[in-house]
């Protein structure tokens, strides 16, 4: 047997990573693992211009749905809806990534991982 591994965890370690500590990590891996998926299955809503413009999106930043009504349509202002919209989706997107974080942040309950 190789000096320093006498089977009591990694030497410098102030004793070894205990089963406890590798269990805790495992599990915190799994929760880690389902939240994510949670978070790319669930829908995020805003709107712009006054509710005129809806856009749903998914926790992978997919445009899901994008509602526009006929109000808002005008020929002679394209850009105004093009504006809308821009800012409905980066809006939805915007709480996407603020769900995302939250639910990580209290995951790991401050451990400073880069999420």
């Amino acid at each position: 047997m190789a000096k320093g591994f006498g089977g009591r965890g990694i030497p410098g370690m102030g004793g070894g990573m205990n089963m406890n500590m590798l269990k805790q990590a495992q599990k915190m891996q799994q929760d880690m693992m389902r939240m994510q998926q949670e978070l790319q299955e669930k829908e995020y809503q805003a709107a712009a211009g006054g509710g005129v413009v809806s856009a749903t999106v998914n926790g992978k930043h997919e445009l899901k749905n994008l509602t526009i009504d006929p109000e808002a349509v005008d020929p002679e202002d394209v850009e105004m809806l093009q504006d809308m919209i821009v800012a409905a989706v980066n809006e939805a997107m915007r709480a996407a990534d603020n769900d995302a974080a939250s639910t990580m942040q209290s995951l790991t309950g401050g451990l400073g991982l880069p999420f």
